[in-house]
């Protein structure tokens, strides 16, 4: 189902999530929508990962929740996000070691294959023909995102910046309508971070994305809003030129005292 563009398409809704007693989100709300490229940042320990995990459904809240209105769903865990329209990439690049770059944006089709990869294991026709067509998409995602020619390498052999950009094309194998980027700028070297802002900004024609970030330098011209977390709440929002000049904002990444 197309998402409605007047729907998120995620909202945390008064998150706060509890380690042992301690606090480490505190009534986090936010929302990405289609066409949207939001960026999640804040100093070491703002929470900026426990808020993507949160999101990812790799933590639960303990107070509050994530929804998902564009497809009704609530609270996903990590296995149903794919269904639900929602790819997310992990702060390093996660490839399978011992599998082709192809074979790796195959594995991110999965949910699309219905029990192809099983059936073709068993040589049924209705197999075979599942990941044929599965080898053509990831194919033309490669190509899409300019890296078809390291389509036989392993992903020891090639760059780190082909690796990012692998990874987000196994993300893009299951079609999502929002994409979660966790890093995506770390261990990139300048032409790199252009590259790879240049990929972001195509893709929200087709999408929202939600990226955590430490490079201010890469993520400020890249957003169009911006959620700043300080010892798990959010400090500030808005636009970068509104963020970077908040007050609040500039102590928690400075140190200033007021």
């Amino acid at each position: 189902m197309a998402p409605d563009v007047a729907s998120p398409l995620i909202a945390l809704e008064h998150v706060s999530v509890d380690f042992d007693g301690l606090r480490a989100l505190n009534d986090v709300s936010f929302e990405v929508s289609l066409g949207e490229i939001v960026g999640l940042i804040g100093p070491n320990g703002a929470g900026k990962t426990t808020a993507f995990n949160v999101a990812c459904g790799f933590e639960r809240p303990t107070i509050g929740s994530v929804s998902f209105p564009h497809s009704g769903h609530r609270n996903l865990k990590p296995s149903q996000l794919a269904r639900a329209g929602v790819a997310r990439t992990l702060q390093g690049v996660g490839l399978f070691p011992h599998m082709s770059v192809l074979e790796n944006v195959m594995a991110g089709g999965q949910v699309r294959a219905d029990g192809g990869f099983i059936m073709s294991f068993l040589a049924l026709p209705g197999g075979v023909r599942a990941e044929r067509a599965l080898r053509h998409d990831a194919m033309n995602t490669l190509e899409r995102l300019g890296i078809a020619g390291y389509a036989k390498q392993l992903p020891s052999a090639i760059p780190y910046g082909i690796a990012k950009k692998v990874s987000v094309a196994r993300a893009l194998m299951c079609q999502p309508t929002l994409l979660l980027l966790d890093e995506p700028a770390s261990g990139l070297d300048e032409a790199e971070l252009s590259e790879f802002a240049t990929l972001i900004v195509e893709l929200r024609s087709t999408m929202g994305v939600l990226l955590v970030e430490h490079d201010m330098d890469f993520v400020m011209p890249l957003v169009d809003r911006l959620i700043v977390l300080n010892f798990g709440e959010v400090i500030a929002s808005g636009t970068p030129d509104e963020v970077r000049s908040n007050e609040a904002v500039i102590e928690a990444y400075l140190g200033v005292e007021q």
